[in-house]
């Protein structure tokens, strides 16, 4: 390999100065070809899937790929402060598809690292993809802080219920926690299940699998195991960064009650005018109640 075009950062004075080379890169908008160029520095591989945007730092420097955010992440209501609460599901789901984008991927080429590019790409990037909420999840978020630099707030992901409710099941088959390391052990066990206690872990693991889209319908086998303790043992740092203002001035607000003792109605995306307010009241002042009902049998 050969060596960095700029031999790190030089230190004079007890200041870090910007290297030349860095301070003539520009970050622009990229795309798909941008990040195969470089995906086989990241350790996922060249397979991407869905995408939203893709920013690059050219020729063949830098890129970051945004994504669709998950739907299913626990901790992110945590870090919103617990904004999310009080949608049902779809309303929810609309929320974040609308709302939210995910750092998919921050390459840097091997001979430009050190030199502060994954936190300036991050950084120049979070407020052009047109969003309130940029979220990310990083495996060595405590080891490499480039997203804390970036302006990005850590937060760290405990296990999900459904990762603890798996863990126990494998201890009522005989699947000690320690054990969950060692994908041969753990596939070696459950080949050797009788009747009922497969029947039982099988239904625990397809209702683990059932947030993890296709692959809710892996086969039984070594592949599913090792992706399963993968889960299991993945805690990854969570980050999320909010456009200049808060979230409570660019998400949609949650429902609302009208006056006592009329029904609820879920707030359209954003704050809905005041005609519409009235004309939806009207609406719901229109809907028999239970003792209107009640009266017109009784006449």
């Amino acid at each position: 390999m050969d060596s960095a075009p700029c031999a790190g950062m030089t230190i004079g004075g007890g200041e870090i100065k910007e290297c030349s080379v860095v301070r003539g890169l520009e970050v622009v908008r990229g795309n798909l070809s941008d990040y195969k160029v470089l995906s086989r520095y990241h350790y996922r591989g060249e397979r991407l899937g869905p995408f939203a945007q893709v920013y690059a730092i050219r020729p063949g420097i830098g890129v970051i790929v945004y994504t669709m955010p998950s739907l299913a992440v626990e901790v992110r209501n945590i870090a919103l402060g617990g904004f999310l609460e009080g949608f049902d599901k779809s309303s929810r789901a609309a929320v974040v598809n609308k709302n939210i984008r995910c750092i998919g991927r921050v390459i840097i080429e091997p001979r430009y690292r050190g030199l502060g590019l994954a936190s300036r790409i991050v950084r120049e990037t979070m407020g052009k993809v047109g969003v309130a909420v940029i979220e990310a999840m990083a495996v060595m978020g405590r080891i490499n802080r480039f997203f804390e630099r970036a302006g990005m707030t850590g937060y760290e992901a405990k296990k999900s219920v459904g990762c603890v409710q798996l863990v126990e099941a494998f201890s009522l088959i005989g699947v000690e926690e320690k054990e969950l390391v060692s994908a041969a052990v753990v596939q070696q066990k459950l080949e050797g299940l009788g009747g009922s206690e497969r029947r039982f872990i099988e239904s625990q693991i397809k209702e683990f699998l059932q947030n993890y889209g296709k692959r809710r319908y892996m086969e039984a086998g070594i592949e599913r195991t090792k992706f399963i303790l993968g889960k299991i043992g993945f805690r990854p740092t969570y980050y999320v960064w909010v456009k200049p203002g808060g979230v409570r001035k660019y998400l949609p607000r949650k429902h609302e009650d009208t006056k006592k003792g009329q029904k609820k109605w879920p707030l359209p995306m954003g704050r809905p005018k005041r005609k519409k307010i009235k004309r939806l009241k009207k609406v719901m002042d229109a809907v028999p109640t239970r003792e209107k009902q009640k009266e017109r049998e009784c006449k």
